[in-house]
């Protein structure tokens, strides 16, 4: 949520800031704004809407400044408007700041302020740390650069921060800890984002700012220091992200497209890993910690979201398969519930975006009590990717869409193979059972495009015929219990349609009592060992008229005939059968989604990378 992008060096910075910013619209935002450098002034422009809203606004002004940096809002303090907005100015007018993060201790900084005569223009907590910062530097006679490290010892929260001042016409301060920031090293210019793809067609080389870093950038020098002010050496890599993976392609949405994404994202994330041939996987960060792995009375997997729904199938997989106590946790309550953790756990961490906060303090606060950390996460250099002591990148590429769908079946498709590699340490699976699986594993890219190819109009027919339902019911048992909680939430997220997902079991312990006639239940009702009785249940709805929606294996002709209508998948086994029944119920979201002229691509209030609380 929120993005960040700067320029300081020998070209107009405007087209990339305005470019940059339509590139992480995908964060989710509500306001817009940049700030440029004109010799020793500074100019601001910003408005509530999209970033398309801004650059009319923005068409008149003068656009040759070689530095500035701009800002799409996730709204936490304050609603949103033009004011609250930013870039903000300081009350001197000499400062301009751009923020990402929250400020917790905003209110008593602020109480500080307008004691000492201070005024506010908006309800914002990054207002308050701008003006926290000048008058550090006003009252201390120090640098500006001082004064930055100061106030960043007295705050309290997350941030990554852009800074301009009049009286450094070529230089930008930026800081962060606990959001995201990548500094992109150009010939004579530096290019700043909240993730790499504003600097994608710009440069392969990339610096990834640590917490507690302020960074001093200049056309052709960057400066790295960490608060005490001792300098360090920037860590440069080269970014392996093409341009045309956050293009959309052809495709109406980028939803669209990353689902039509999958079956290369899923073969990327196999790829080097499984030998279903030899019976052999291979996962170096398993390795790594194998003693760990071995010795470990229990694993548990941290997750928010989307996320939470893999480690939940993780959870089911890895006891199975392995034998091992597993419990999977919402890492915004697993951070407060002062859990009992030591040296014989093994934490899985699941984000897409390796920055989520609540899981990355999470897992701070369990590696100072021991634990072992295995990061599973998309984006190679981010935050959690750097606190894991081990872990496993899922190559689903980038996921511009907020509602998650290839970097779910991408974190599924690890979770097997990690319970796989675990099984066979551990001597716990069957070898034939085993190599049976694997080989189900490499089918799954081909099955998954089978279902894109057959029955992508089934599916439309079915959303246009439940576009106006009010409310939905997904069921599932066993391993499709998880998917039926992913259905719903991708329904609730891309269509705002209330939707609520149940083990099939439970359904008659409440939620039977709102079916009716007008009510959609969708059954994920493969083939598997308990598939006698989600026919029970499929019964139990049909005889209290409810609307049932199956998605059923191809050759099951009992579920296909209790249902008004049927999506079919490719028979597989119950384990791997999660990443191909998925697939449909992602495609029924987007198309009712589409049927009701929501933005799918980027839903209400939602953001793609949380980094707040």
């Amino acid at each position: 949520m929120c993005g960040i992008v700067g320029y300081v060096g020998h070209r107009p910075a405007y087209p990339y800031l305005i470019e940059g910013l339509k590139k992480l619209e995908y964060r989710g935002y509500d306001s817009a704004g940049i700030a440029l450098h004109f010799g020793n002034a500074l100019k601001v422009v910003k408005k509530a809407g999209k970033v398309a809203a801004l650059e009319e606004l923005t068409a008149v002004i003068e656009q040759g400044s070689p530095i500035g940096i701009g800002h799409t809002r996730w709204a936490t303090h304050g609603i949103p408007s033009d004011n609250n907005a930013h870039p903000h100015t300081s009350q001197s007018g000499k400062l301009v700041l751009v923020h990402n993060g929250i400020i917790e201790n905003y209110a008593a900084l602020k109480e500080e302020l307008l004691k000492k005569g201070y005024t506010f223009h908006s309800d914002t907590d990054s207002e308050v740390l701008l003006n926290f910062i000048e008058d550090i530097q006003q009252n201390n006679n120090c640098a500006l650069e001082e004064a930055i490290r100061i106030a960043l010892k007295r705050v309290s929260g997350a941030y990554v921060i852009l800074l301009l001042s009049e009286e450094y016409p070529q230089t930008i301060f930026a800081a962060r800890k606990g959001s995201p920031l990548v500094i992109g090293i150009g010939q004579g210019e530096h290019f700043l984002g909240s993730d790499a793809s504003p600097m994608l067609g710009y440069t392969k080389e990339v610096v990834y700012i640590n917490d507690y870093e302020l960074a001093i950038i200049k056309p052709d020098e960057l400066i790295l220091k960490n608060l005490g002010n001792e300098r360090l050496t920037p860590f440069v890599q080269q970014l392996d992200m093409e341009l045309a993976s956050i293009e959309k392609g052809g495709y109406e949405h980028f939803m669209l497209k990353e689902i039509y994404d999958q079956p290369a994202a899923i073969y990327d994330s196999l790829r080097g890993r499984l030998d279903a041939q030899q019976g052999q996987i291979t996962l170096s960060g398993v390795d790594s910690i194998k003693d760990k792995l071995m010795a470990a009375r229990r694993i548990i997997i941290v997750a928010c979201g989307t996320s939470w729904h893999a480690g939940l199938l993780g959870e089911y997989l890895i006891e199975e398969l392995c034998r091992v106590n597993v419990e999977v946790e919402y890492a915004s309550e697993f951070r407060y519930r002062n859990p009992v953790i030591d040296e014989h756990d093994v934490i899985i961490a699941l984000s897409q975006s390796g920055e989520t906060a609540d899981t990355l303090v999470a897992l701070e606060n369990a590696k100072t009590q021991g634990a072992t950390i295995f990061g599973i996460v998309n984006v190679v250099g981010s935050s959690i990717a750097r606190l894991s002591d081990a872990g496993a990148y899922t190559h689903a590429g980038p996921e511009i869409g907020v509602a998650s769908t290839k970097a779910f079946t991408a974190q599924l498709t690890v979770l097997q193979l990690f319970a796989l590699k675990l099984a066979q340490m551990k001597g716990t699976l069957d070898k034939t059972v085993a190599q049976e699986l694997m080989q189900e594993l490499a089918l799954v890219p081909e099955k998954v495009q089978h279902i894109l190819d057959t029955q992508l109009e089934n599916i439309k027919k079915i959303a246009s015929t439940y576009k106006d339902a009010r409310d939905f019911l997904y069921l599932g048992r066993g391993y499709n219990f998880p998917i039926a909680l992913e259905g719903a939430l991708k329904l609730k997220e891309v269509s705002y349609i209330h939707a609520e997902g149940y083990p099939a079991a439970e359904m008659k312990h409440g939620p039977i009592a709102l079916v009716d006639e007008h009510l959609p239940v969708v059954f994920v009702a493969t083939k598997d060992r308990v598939h006698e009785k989600i026919i029970s249940n499929m019964q139990e709805i049909k005889s209290r008229r409810g609307k049932l929606i199956a998605v059923v294996s191809e050759d099951d002709q009992t579920a296909s005939s209790l249902s008004d209508d049927c999506i079919f998948i490719p028979q597989a086994h119950e384990i791997v059968a999660p990443l191909l029944s998925v697939i449909p119920l992602q495609l029924l979201s987007y198309y009712i989604g589409v049927e009701r002229g929501s933005d799918v691509d980027k839903p209400r209030n939602l953001a793609k990378s949380v980094t707040v609380e």
